[in-house]
């Protein structure tokens, strides 16, 4: 399948995340959020033709695309709902492509965020909202932590096949808030922090830190991807390739926990894009905790299996350096907006495409490679966009 210049991201918008919501619902964050990208796309919401959503995280789930479309007064060709977890917001990206190309629309609408206040979701039943049945039954029972126990024991793992260690880790959280500090959106922008600082925080679930968790706050992004030609636009990106593979839900039944469908996923985009890791300028990787980026970089091919610690030891990941990374601050530094978690490493990649990133913008910003992650390393999708 060749999507090259068959479609292109016309608008983006993201709402700076919020620590407490402030009694807004994810109507009203989702409103906001599409209104930013319509105005940055410079186009009619009469133009919107296709709506893909992700779900609510305090509302019913039912009709939920139409609840969505209702509220926003569209009447889009085809709607549809996601919920691939932290892939939600690329999978997204990538369907709209193929609505596109299919000819069912010419502007879709990609809608992702969420309420995530701490009094609600602090609690057993919030916590459970986010867990899978299996996960409720048969983990649950025995006190694991949920997300941070499973990644706590995949990192633990690669430590053990390959001798990777916490001080090569820590290096991801430290970059990510050099590259924070530049962002007046992020919310951990006022301090810059060492590896000491990482590896001194208090230990959640061994071998992870505070600073090596990402922080749920609220918030709303948008992005609008347009049929190519799209002369309203006063700066377009395309995109070039995409992928996506799934191995598991539950990490119980997880073929290996180093390993993850990132491999098959990435594959599938460079092949798409007929591009290699190393044509790629800068990336923008779900970091939910840093192991996630470590596999991620190995299996998607920009180093070696098993070599990620001595590449994080010997590459420098900030905005200015040799392979930029998460630019905006990543999700440890920024912020995980819910489902919009994942659409700000799209966001920020459009961003800095366009070189509108300011002053972390990247010296080259002609090709970009985005990953998100679903679960536990479960389900994962690949976009490769580069500038028009």
């Amino acid at each position: 399948m060749n999507i090259s210049n068959k479609a292109i991201i016309t608008g983006i918008s993201e709402l700076k995340p919020l620590k407490e919501a402030g009694g807004k619902r994810t109507l009203d964050l989702l409103a906001e959020s599409a209104l930013l990208a319509l105005e940055d796309a410079n186009l009619e919401k009469g133009e919107i033709d296709g709506l893909i959503v992700t779900p609510p995280t305090e509302d019913s789930y039912f009709m939920w695309p139409s609840q969505v479309a209702e509220y926003l007064q569209l009447s889009p060709n085809f709607l549809d709902m996601i919920e691939l977890g932290g892939a939600s917001a690329a999978a997204s990206v990538a369907r709209a492509v193929l609505m596109i190309d299919a000819g069912i629309c010419n502007n879709c609408l990609c809608l992702s965020g969420g309420v995530w206040d701490s009094q609600v979701f602090n609690s057993l039943d919030g916590k459970k909202a986010v867990m899978s049945q299996a996960e409720i039954d048969h983990e649950l029972p025995y006190g694991p932590m949920g997300f941070n126990s499973a990644y706590a024991m995949i990192t633990r793992r690669h430590m053990c096949e390959y001798g990777t260690r916490s001080e090569q880790l820590a290096k991801i959280p430290v970059a990510q808030r050099v590259n924070a500090l530049l962002n007046p959106n992020a919310l951990y922008n006022d301090k810059k922090i060492t590896v000491e600082d990482v590896l001194s925080s208090p230990l959640i679930v061994d071998p992870i830190h505070l600073l090596e968790i990402v922080r749920p706050c609220s918030g709303a992004a948008a992005v609008i991807v347009s049929k190519q030609p799209n002369n309203k636009s006063r700066t377009s990106v395309s995109i070039l390739g995409f992928g996506e593979s799934y191995t598991h839900n539950s990490i119980v039944y997880a073929p290996s926990i180093t390993d993850s469908p990132v491999k098959f996923a990435a594959a599938k985009a460079f092949s798409m894009a007929n591009l290699l890791p190393q044509d790629i300028n800068f990336v923008s990787i779900y970091d939910c905790y840093p192991i996630a980026v470590l596999i991620t970089l190995e299996d998607a091919g920009f180093c070696p299996k098993g070599e990620g610690g001595n590449f994080l030891e010997n590459n420098d990941l900030t905005y200015n350096g040799n392979l930029p990374c998460n630019t905006h601050g990543g999700q440890l530094s920024f912020g995980q907006a819910s489902f919009a978690g994942g659409m700000s490493h799209i966001i920020e990649a459009v961003r800095q495409l366009r070189g509108e990133a300011g002053k972390r913008q990247v010296k080259n910003n002609n090709l970009a490679f985005i990953n998100g992650n679903g679960g536990v390393l479960s389900t994962q999708c690949s976009l490769i966009m580069g500038r028009v």
